[in-house]
């Protein structure tokens, strides 16, 4: 596996340019019931809080270093309320498949969990800082990986993250490994999860207290809403 994996510039700034066009490119604005350039300058503010220079790659030849599974940086986060879940998973394209999900029915029933929602900015865009997708949570259970997440001062994915780090990322699939996200639930024991499918890109879920190999719990660093 590469540790030079985020695909980023030294410059926060034009990351998050490129990040914005590629939304651009997969028809966000139309989903959003915008123009290009109305949906541009709902993002604009972001500008003002993006970091100078987003997180350098673990580097896998240190072994203090952790391990090479960071996905970016930093992810811009586009919210259900400005683009539904569902038109925005079937964007994505995997080996030319598109996203697909199964849950249309389940969504509105997943509520960030409390440790994450006194975060969360109150806002319908806005960036996900030093992104992971949980190389060291591989083969344990979600239940488990939690309280390790939260112990170590990060914060689990939610919904809206995991769809956004695959919008941006496709590639995310092959370069690390299929991700869960352990910061949106429902009263039930169902974990959101994203992983290949049939040869497609799929959001679906997974039980809480069911380990698997190729799972691993995503988690950030933190979050900024617009200034």
């Amino acid at each position: 596996m590469d540790g030079d994996v985020t695909g980023t510039t030294s410059s926060g700034a034009a990351e998050l340019d490129r990040q914005v066009d590629r939304l651009v490119e997969v028809g966000h604005p139309a989903l959003a019931g915008l123009t290009e350039d109305a949906f541009r300058e709902r993002l604009a503010p972001l500008h003002a809080v993006v970091p100078d220079d987003p997180a350098d790659p673990p580097d896998p030849a240190d072994p203090a270093d952790p391990p090479p599974d960071q996905a970016m940086g930093f992810l811009l986060v586009v919210t259900a309320a400005l683009v539904p879940t569902v038109a925005a998973v079937e964007t994505w394209r995997v080996r030319g498949k598109a996203g697909w999900t199964d849950m249309a029915d389940e969504l509105a029933g997943f509520r960030p969990v409390p440790e994450v929602a006194v975060g969360l900015p109150d806002a319908t865009a806005y960036l996900l800082l030093d992104v992971r997708t949980g190389r060291d949570t591989l083969g344990v259970r979600p239940s488990e990986a939690q309280p390790g997440i939260l112990a170590a001062g990060r914060t689990p994915l939610t919904i809206d993250e995991g769809v956004a780090l695959v919008t941006q990322r496709p590639d995310v699939f092959t370069t690390h490994h299929a991700f869960q996200a352990l910061g949106s639930r429902a009263d039930n024991a169902r974990v959101p999860s994203f992983w290949v499918s049939k040869g497609a890109p799929r959001l679906g879920w997974c039980w809480w207290n069911n380990p698997h190999s190729w799972l691993g719990a995503a988690s950030a660093a933190g979050r900024r809403g617009p200034a």
